[in-house]
């Protein structure tokens, strides 16, 4: 039988691997065979990499700001450190929510829903299981807590006052009359012309934390404040001028504190986070949380609350509100035993003291 050149080489493809290269040079189709055989490596490395592709034991929720991915950062390297299966590589993964408060920064918060649009999206995607956890800035947190989600784990607690920035003043009395302070938060605003009524606001002075350091490079302000806590998290303390006395300054309630959320009927998640919980954090964060659900606080009402443990042991608390305009503060403090429900009765029974004396329309102003 006759064997033609091109049958001669296609043949030499399977005893020469010199001749298939040949082959692909004269553009000769390979045959069947040799086509059923690389098909078949193909799905076998492909195989291999689904294999190979560590699935995510915990997946973390988080907006995506520097000091967002701090926060999960923190939380990751504690859920490692506390859990030797986590500690295995690609066993915790990252995911980047963005939400409807980081994509409108063109208004201030109160004007397009309040502070549930930092957490909202990341909720949602933990209800669809989208994620297993969800890291907030517990001051960004509601009072309330969608159903089927749990935030039972607090970080322990950074430092909770407010930071003073400037290039060229070390303190709020240093700035001349006139000078303007730039910030989006109502409580720091009402604070600071009640106590220095010659400065001026730049309300809605938003973004996050680089923004708003940029601003004041570029003299858009004389001034701002910020919350230690994010600054401490970010390593950028060398920005700050001065820190506000909490006697000044009453923080934000749970200002400085991280709060994990998970799915109410994941236990593997609830177990998880349980280490790292922080009690003496969390009894602190709740019983300022009680005062502000009392008070129905929102970002349209400038409201401080504060608890710690003092020198004896005990809860010492201290809660504030004030007219937007700051001229007229109301302030009392309560002490009491440092356990849940005597915090929770101590948050509850200062909100509705200061909401008697504060009166119809004293948030008006």
């Amino acid at each position: 039988m006759e064997i033609s050149s091109n049958q001669t080489l296609i043949y030499s493809n399977f005893t020469s691997r010199s001749l298939v290269s040949t082959n692909y040079a004269f553009n000769l189709n390979s045959p069947p065979v040799l086509c059923q055989r690389r098909r078949k490596l193909a799905v076998v490395k492909a195989s291999v990499a689904a294999v190979e592709k560590k699935v995510a034991l915990v997946r973390i929720g988080t907006r995506g700001s520097p000091l967002a991915l701090a926060q999960a950062y923190e939380t990751r390297d504690k859920l490692m450190a506390s859990s030797s299966e986590l500690a295995e590589e690609g066993a915790i993964e990252i995911v980047i929510i963005k939400t409807t408060g980081d994509k409108i920064l063109s208004q201030p918060l109160a004007d397009i829903g309040g502070k549930g649009l930092f957490t909202k999206e990341i909720d949602e995607a933990l209800l669809n299981s989208e994620i297993d956890i969800a890291v907030h800035s517990m001051k960004d947190v509601p009072t309330y807590l969608p159903e089927k989600t749990i935030l039972p784990c607090n970080l322990p607690r950074e430092d909770v006052r407010d930071a003073f920035l400037s290039l060229n003043a070390t303190s709020l009395a240093d700035l001349p009359a006139g000078s303007v302070v730039g910030t989006a938060s109502l409580r720091r605003k009402s604070q600071l012309l009640h106590r220095y009524p010659s400065l001026s606001v730049l309300e809605n002075f938003r973004g996050n934390v680089q923004t708003r350091l940029k601003k004041l490079n570029d003299g858009v302000v004389n001034a701002t404040l910020l919350a230690l806590a994010g600054l401490k998290r970010l390593n950028m303390t060398e920005h700050v001028s001065s820190v506000l006395p909490i006697d000044d300054m009453l923080p934000a309630v749970a200002q400085g504190a991280i709060g994990i959320a998970c799915r109410s009927d994941d236990d593997t998640m609830a177990n998880y986070i349980a280490k790292l919980n922080h009690e003496e954090t969390r009894l602190a964060v709740a019983c300022e949380r009680a005062f502000l659900l009392t008070l129905d606080g929102s970002c349209r009402t400038p409201i401080a609350g504060y608890a710690c443990k003092d020198e004896d042991g005990n809860c010492l608390f201290r809660g504030l509100v004030a007219s937007p305009d700051g001229t007229k503060v109301l302030e009392t403090s309560r002490k009491g035993l440092y356990t849940y429900e005597d915090m929770i009765l101590m948050g509850k029974d200062a909100g509705e003291e200061l909401l008697s004396r504060a009166g119809p329309g004293f948030f008006d102003s």
